[in-house]
Parts: structure tokens; C-alpha cells; sequence
């Protein structure tokens, strides 16, 4: 996991130098950098930031601040290189990325029913994933209904209803091709019956061009009133990831995210860019196939995997 990222940084096995060599030798070394020293460094860094899907304005921030940091701290270096590499990039990332982490199980007490609304592209794992959250919640003592409310895709309302059967969940669906709206209207009326409720809607998968889906989204929206829209992205999209982010928030508005297929992802620098440009949470992780493969995500947890 993350192994490029941890190439580009300079944290793992490699076969040829990157720019953190050459930063170690620069500032490390003792020897003072000139301006066109440090610029090469910092310029050699943001292209390895970049060839990682991290965006450019976060590769600035990170390979400027991280310079700045390691030339603090040269005067206290012994030789230990990797231990103070390690500590500047932890603390360069956490000034960068470091967010409130809200709990939303926490939140669900307070209400009843409480409405999750998952969105996102075609293929990043959101009926999946809507399924995986279904079993955190019951699994916590909520009586959780899901809405079919993917009545677009061929299948989505079969899919659905096959992972309510086997986590023992209510699907509330209408037909294919029926109002999405309505099924989530219906799901929140169903889950209102009980007193520790919490409703998860499932919505079709949308493209940027497709403008009527867009429009539906809107309205599901409007009809089911959600208290949190959660952005399913998959982790493999790269630098795509940040696009998504601002189509969906500026089309319907984004509260957090779930990153999908984590386990996959070789280079990990979209995470850096959704947490540092878009000031926005990332709830949960997908680490696998299984229903209990999605875990709350930590900054902490990134880092130790980063930096392991």
C-alpha cells in the first residue's frame, strides 16, 4: 500500500535516487544550500509528489514546507537521516492534512432517522460501500434501512437487495426506472417507525456530462433532506479524485468521503490532495471485499503506513 508515494518520499527500497536523496545530501551534508540548490530540491520533489497523484498545489506546500523543516533542523542532525525524514514528512503532512474527525455514529444517536446519502461515479464501489456502512450500524444497535435508490443501472436494485439479504438489513425499492426520489421518500418513512433508526440511500452513479442525473441527485436531495452526503472516490482515480470532489460539492454538496479500493493503491497520493485542498473528512476507508473491510480513517493510521 502506498509504495510509490513512499518510493517518491524516499521511505522505501529504491534502485535510483530521488529527491529526498538529494535533499538529505544537501542539508544533511552540514553545507549551506544556494538558492538555485534549494530551488532544484524543491523542484525535484514536487515532480515525485506529482508522478504519486498528488496535486500541484499540495506538492508546493508539501515540498516547500518540508525543505524549510529538514534546514530547521540540521544543527540537531547525529547522522540519523531516516529518523528525521521521517519525523519532518509526519509533521509537514499532519500541518497540511489534519482534520476534525467527525463520528457519525455518535451523531445518528442524536436522531432518528438518521439519513446518510451516498454519491459518487460510475464504479467506485458505492452500492458496495453503502452495504459495508449498513453492517457498521446494525452491527452498533441501529435498525438501518437501505433505499434502492439506483434505479438507472441494470442490476443496482438486484445488487442491493442480494447484500440486504445476506447482512439480514431492510432494502426498501420500487421498480427499475422508477423515481429515485420517491424510494428514498418511502425509506425514511419506514425507518421513522423506530425509535434508533438509520436510513442509507444508494443513488446512481453519475457522470459529468450526464446533466439529467445530476439534476436527479438534486432531488433526491430535496425530498429525503439528508443530514450527511458522503462521496464515495475511488483511491485508483488519482488526481481525477479532487475533480469529483468539486463537481459533486458544487452540484449537490459533499459533508465527507469514503475512499474505496485503498488496499489497491499503489501510489496514495490522492488522499493528501482531497484532505489538504478540499478541507473536507475522509469518514472511511474500503480496505477489501468483505462487508467488515471498511474502517474509519485516521490520519495517524495513513501516516503509519506511509512512513512504515
Amino acid at each position: 500500500m502506498f509504495e510509490k508515494l513512499k518510493e517518491k518520499l524516499g521511505l522505501a527500497p529504491k534502485k535510483e535516487e530521488t529527491a529526498i536523496d538529494n535533499l538529505e545530501k544537501g542539508v544533511i551534508s552540514g553545507t549551506d544550500l544556494s538558492t538555485k540548490d534549494a530551488d532544484d530540491i524543491v523542484g525535484n520533489l514536487k515532480i515525485s509528489l506529482l508522478e504519486a497523484d498528488v496535486s500541484l498545489p499540495t506538492a508546493d506546500k508539501i515540498s516547500t514546507d518540508l525543505l524549510q523543516k529538514i534546514k530547521e533542523k540540521r544543527v540537531k542532525l547525529k547522522g540519523d537521516r531516516s529518523s528525521v525524514l521521517r519525523e519532518a514528512v509526519k509533521t509537514t503532512i499532519l500541518d497540511i492534512a489534519s482534520l476534525p474527525q467527525p463520528n457519525i455514529l455518535e451523531f445518528a444517536q442524536k436522531k432518528s432517522p438518521y439519513v446518510i446519502m451516498l454519491i459518487g461515479m460510475n464504479g467506485t464501489g458505492k452500492t458496495t460501500s453503502a452495504a459495508k456502512l449498513s453492517e457498521i450500524f446494525k452491527n452498533n444497535g441501529f435498525y438501518v434501512v437501505m433505499a434502492a435508490a439506483d434505479t438507472f443501472r441494470a442490476g443496482a436494485i438486484e445488487q442491493i437487495a442480494l447484500h440486504g439479504d445476506k447482512l439480514g438489513i431492510r432494502v426498501v425499492k420500487h421498480q427499475a426506472g422508477g423515481d429515485p426520489a420517491a424510494v428514498s421518500f418511502d425509506a425514511i418513512k419506514h425507518a421513522s417507525k423506530f425509535r434508533k433508526s438509520v436510513v442509507i440511500i444508494d443513488t446512481a452513479g453519475r457522470m459529468q456530462t450526464n446533466k439529467n442525473l445530476l439534476e436527479e441527485m438534486k432531488k433526491i436531495k430535496r425530498i429525503s433532506n439528508p443530514d450527511l452526503i458522503l462521496l464515495t472516490v475511488d483511491a485508483l482515480s488519482g488526481v481525477d479524485a479532487l475533480n469529483q470532489a468539486k463537481l459533486f460539492d458544487e452540484s449537490v454538496g459533499v459533508d465527507g468521503y469514503i475512499v474505496t479500493k485503498i488496499d489497491a493503491d499503489a501510489k496514495g497520493g490522492s488522499i493528501l490532495t482531497l484532505l489538504s485542498e478540499t478541507k473536507k473528512p475522509i469518514l472511511y476507508v474500503g480496505t477489501g471485499q468483505g462487508y467488515s473491510d471498511l474502517i474509519p480513517f485516521s490520519l495517524d493510521w495513513y501516516l503509519d503506513k506511509l512512513l512504515a
